[in-house]
């Protein structure tokens, strides 16, 4: 099968054992990416306030509503951060999802401040009383998720080694202006920032696409597709798994309504078609422009006509 994806690629294979700890990590975030920003706020036993945000970080389940996020060892030297120091001593946090607009402020407050300074005032952010847990909430974030602990599982004593904070949510709050007709929150309104590797991140907004998940049907797959589309030079494997993810193949009236179609608009076309043909190529443009205007029903439809081998 041909697409835009090299199957010929020459790979370097790596092994991180024995490799420096500030290599794997480069190599993990940089290839790992993006990854979801939570700003978490904590406190002490002292009810000292702590800000921080951690790109280890994802939803892992809905019943209960729980979160996960990994407060590392410091590389340099194995110490743990202030935000864990914390949830040890109290159980709790706000997750805050972080937005384009406090991307700066968010990163400020990631620096390494001593312990007791508050990285709310050093951000110039805003903190507002939580309802069910002690750390406050950011008011500047469109989503807050107040969260109890249920374990912090470590993952080894060396530096660069995670923490498992496993969090569940008990109470949250969600921005008007940031939610849809359904009450859940719209990727464009809410704008979220992703971290990759070094100082890159990624902005949800800025190239928002979809994707129909295949699980709402069992799509009939790219082998059930002609042998010709397949093979067609500049085939994408984008393409080949949108028409694949549709349910069944067309009908043999819906092809040659396709077929009569095509044949309306080309009738110095010669037929039937070859692969390999100028009439092929034709075909197959009008292929990819029916499945880039969303009307993949027709297209398929198209990919159907018949084509025989090249002669």
């Amino acid at each position: 099968m041909s697409n835009q994806v090299p199957l010929n690629r020459i790979f370097r294979e790596w092994d991180p054992r024995g490799q420096a700890t500030a290599t794997v990590q480069q190599i993990l975030q940089s290839a790992v990416a993006p990854r979801p920003v939570a700003l978490v706020s904590t406190v002490n036993a002292q009810g000292e306030v702590n800000l921080s945000p951690f790109s280890f970080f994802n939803v892992f389940s809905a019943d209960p509503p729980v979160l996960i996020f990994s407060p590392a060892r410091r590389v340099r030297d194995g110490s743990t951060k202030h935000t864990l120091d914390n949830v040890m001593e109290v159980p709790e946090v706000v997750v805050q999802v972080v937005p384009y607009a406090l991307v700066e402020q968010v990163s400020l407050a990631s620096a390494e401040y001593p312990s007791g300074v508050n990285e709310f005032t050093k951000a110039g952010l805003t903190a507002l009383p939580s309802k069910r847990v002690q750390p406050p909430r950011v008011a500047e974030s469109p989503v807050q998720f107040e969260c109890k602990v249920l374990e912090v599982k470590p993952l080894g004593q060396n530096g660069g080694a995670g923490n498992l904070v496993i969090c569940e949510v008990i109470y949250a709050h969600l921005a008007e202006d940031v939610l849809d007709a359904n009450g859940v929150p719209d990727p464009r309104a809410l704008d979220p920032v992703a971290r990759l590797g070094g100082d890159w991140y990624s902005r949800a907004a800025g190239a928002l696409f979809e994707v129909p998940k295949p699980n709402r049907h069992c799509g009939m797959g790219v082998d059930a597709l002609p042998a010709w589309l397949q093979q067609q030079p500049g085939i994408t494997g984008n393409l080949l798994g949108r028409l694949g993810n549709l349910s069944a193949p067309p009908d043999a009236s819906k092809i040659l309504e396709a077929q009569e179609r095509f044949r309306a608009l080309h009738p110095q076309g010669s037929f039937p078609l070859r692969a390999g043909d100028p009439g092929c190529y034709v075909l197959f443009q009008q292929i990819l422009q029916l499945a880039e205007k969303g009307a993949l029903d027709e297209a398929l439809a198209l990919a159907f006509v018949p084509v025989g081998d090249a002669s």
